[in-house]
């Protein structure tokens, strides 16, 4: 990847972390940033890492840049611009944290439901403001929403503008955690080795049948487990587990037999 002039990147072994960085422009999502955003699924897509996706100044992403897209045609919406990179990102293997402080809304918003796993803070604002502008949530929100928050909630924010602040988020589960702003990153990137420290093989798998349209279960579930069945990291573990739980019980009885 050529330097990032939207973005920073952090490359750890055990995740990426990518913050929307256009602070004059409240990390608004134009297409240099989704040039670049594309960049990084490519690289996870070619060696498979958790991905932690924050903003910068106090601000998650305010949205699709309105300058941008005031100019774009019928041939860029259907073209997908955002809806495509949003697709890919959610598909990346591994699971995909947002870290979102501050405004989510529109583009940005749609960028938060793609990920698998979201935090917030106190400040967090969900919103979806696109019909005031003359378009529509096309990006993900027409369907991912209402699978997050319900078909009640999600008709009220897309049709009547409602925003969801962080604690209305946090108790429909579009939030997992509410931390303090100077907390956030330190709890996502928990979350990113609390997922890492799990079998790469076994994870991928999981967010695979997750994913996966509900005529396809149980086969999907059974093909992923018939490969690890086989996978010696499988063994591996639970021989530690087996291994760990005999010692535990020689220490809980004096190590006699």
């Amino acid at each position: 990847m050529t330097h990032a002039q939207t973005l920073r990147v952090e490359r750890a072994e055990q995740c990426v972390v990518v913050t929307l960085d256009r602070p004059g422009a409240r990390n608004a999502i134009d297409q240099r940033m989704v040039d670049e955003l594309h960049d990084v699924c490519g690289e996870l897509e070619r060696g498979p890492r958790v991905l932690v996706i924050a903003g910068s100044d106090g601000v998650f992403a305010s949205g699709a840049d309105i300058r941008e897209l005031r100019d774009r045609t019928a041939s860029d919406a259907l073209a997908g611009i955002n809806t495509r990179l949003f697709m890919r990102i959610a598909a990346l293997p591994m699971p995909v944290i947002a870290a979102v402080d501050g405004w989510a809304l529109g583009g940005g918003a749609e960028l938060a439901y793609a990920a698998d796993l979201r935090i917030g803070t106190p400040r967090t604002v969900f919103g979806n403001p696109e019909t005031s502008l003359g378009i529509i949530a096309a990006a993900g929100a027409s369907w991912r929403l209402r699978e997050l928050v319900g078909e009640s909630v999600a008709k009220q924010m897309l049709l009547a503008g409602r925003r969801l602040d962080a604690q209305e988020s946090l108790a429909l589960g579009l939030l997992g955690e509410v931390v303090d702003p100077s907390e956030l990153m330190a709890a996502a990137r928990r979350l990113a080795h609390r997922i890492a420290s799990m079998d790469a093989a076994a994870t991928i798998a999981t967010k695979a049948v997750l994913a996966a349209a509900r005529d396809e279960h149980p086969d999907i579930d059974l093909r992923h487990q018939a490969a690890l069945f086989e996978s010696p990291e499988k063994h591996r573990r639970m021989t530690e587990f087996l291994e760990r739980r005999t010692r535990s019980q020689q220490a809980g009885t004096g190590g006699t037999t």
